[in-house]
């Protein structure tokens, strides 16, 4: 068996983007992230899984609290070093939507998505 601690479809406000100007205004961007356990949780034991809060935390200390980035691919990047750190996890998938990016044609949306295994 294989167990994934997940968060999915978490929206925060933050300040980032390619553009000068996304550096200026808020705009929402949604979080969702699969991590797969090294091993699995075979008894009601809090120390041997992910608290889903990590995750969220992963989120609030490298996109809210952070200093405003270019790229969507560099936030994927610290959140992922972020969650690496704790020995419990195997893989990370992550998936950044940003509904209100700046595109030159309506319609579609912006996302982004990386997968880090040990």
């Amino acid at each position: 068996m294989t167990t994934r601690v997940c968060l999915e479809s978490y929206s925060v406000m933050a300040k980032h983007g390619a553009f000068d100007h996304e550096h200026e205004n808020e705009q929402p961007f949604i979080f969702s992230i699969w991590a797969t356990l090294v091993a699995d949780v075979e008894h009601d034991d809090l120390t041997k899984t992910l608290d889903y809060g990590d995750l969220q935390r992963a989120v609030i200390d490298n996109v809210v609290e952070a200093e405003p980035v270019r790229l969507m691919e560099t936030l994927a990047a610290d959140i992922i070093k972020e969650i690496s750190k704790n020995p419990l996890v195997e893989m990370i998938e992550i998936r950044i939507e940003k509904p209100n990016a700046p595109l030159p044609y309506h319609g579609g949306l912006p996302l982004v998505e990386r997968i880090w295994t040990r």
